[in-house]
């Protein structure tokens, strides 16, 4: 089995930063795409970030220049540091990759348990 642990959520005013980390462990043989999504009430499930295992990153268009993903493929890790929060950040992030369990199995997609990150105005 796989899992994924989220954790550095929180409170924070507006403008102020958070730094997200999610811990891959469990059966892996090899990590391709990692990523954060986010929830808020209400609203369906939003992309934020990916980043693949050459570091190559993707983000929506609301969050370039203010979030950044990275991450550690020796810790099976992944990070989003989100700067100049905004109010409309507010949600459950969750993260989410794409595991190839074994040398010859295909690749299955996990999510972590989701961190709630709220933005104070």
């Amino acid at each position: 089995q796989v899992q994924l642990v989220e954790s550095g959520g929180g409170l924070v005013q507006a403008g102020g930063s958070l730094r997200l980390s999610c811990a891959a462990s469990g059966s892996i043989y090899s990590i391709g795409v990692m990523g954060w999504y986010r929830q808020a009430p209400g609203k369906q499930r939003d992309l934020v970030a990916t980043i693949t295992s050459g570091g190559s990153t993707n983000y929506e268009d609301s969050v370039k220049g203010r979030f950044t993903i990275s991450r550690d493929n020796a810790k099976n890790t992944v990070y989003l540091q989100m700067n100049s929060l905004k109010p409309e950040d507010t949600a459950v992030y969750y993260c989410n990759a794409m595991v190839r369990r074994t040398i010859i199995s295909g690749v299955g997609t996990y999510w972590g348990q989701g961190t709630q990150v709220t933005v104070s105005s």
